[in-house]
């Protein structure tokens, strides 16, 4: 009987500690959801968006509410050279250097079919 036991609870924990692989849903943050940052398929984060860490988190959803609101490539330049420039003199004003984006936003949100 104890041998049964201790099956049972080794086969439940070896159960327990099987990772589970789960594709992102609406809300979870993953490429298919529509989580905290993201809109369309399409995150905004310190890695992509330059003064990320110069907002505060209202700053950060209505610049990329403003972004995804754009209806055309020229659009979306004219604001995202507004945003860069006002974060340009926001890092100045606190003696902090604006790392360089790694990627053009406007290029990668055109690639995927945001612009008419």
């Amino acid at each position: 009987m104890k041998l049964a036991k201790l099956a049972m609870i080794s086969l439940l924990g070896a159960a327990l500690a099987t990772p589970t692989f789960a594709q992102p849903g609406p809300g979870m943050g993953g490429m298919g959801g529509m989580g905290p940052g993201q809109g369309r398929g399409f995150a905004f984060n310190k890695g992509n968006t330059p003064g990320w860490t110069l907002m505060t988190a209202e700053e950060r959803t209505a610049h990329r509410d403003k972004m995804l609101a754009a209806k055309t490539y020229d659009e979306c330049r004219a604001m995202q050279d507004e945003h860069h420039k006002a974060m340009e003199e926001r890092a100045k004003e606190k003696g902090v250097a604006l790392p360089a984006p790694r990627q053009n936003g406007r290029d990668r949100m055109k690639a995927r079919g945001l612009f008419k």
